[in-house]
């Protein structure tokens, strides 16, 4: 899988319905960065997460379409099942809801 990854070019698992659009509205997203799918490193779950820039080891000028995931850093944010702030590893830059926040 690239790891650069647009939702529609995401292959879906057996049994995979994740509505990756959904996750990015829910406000356990976050309001701020940009849509990596990323997994929790207390329980496991992949979900989609707002990332900034820096909060990923990245600089603010780096177009975010550009940007392979393996430089990527882990960061923090809320995990709801973990009921606490944890770690999260970036699995994929969700370039096309990048995209389409965009308007492109």
């Amino acid at each position: 899988m690239s790891s650069r990854t647009s939702e529609l070019e995401r292959p879906k698992a057996s049994g995979d319905d994740r509505d990756l659009e959904a996750e990015l509205a829910s406000a356990s997203a976050g309001h701020v960065g940009i849509p990596v799918d990323a997994i929790c490193v207390g329980c496991g779950r992949i979900r989609v997460k707002r990332a900034g820039l820096e909060e990923i080891g990245q600089h603010l000028q780096v177009d975010p379409m550009t940007i392979e995931v393996r430089h990527l850093e882990s960061f923090k944010h809320v995990c709801h099942p973990c009921g606490s702030a944890t770690w999260w590893n970036p699995v994929a830059v969700l370039t096309g809801l990048l995209d389409r926040e965009r308007g492109e």
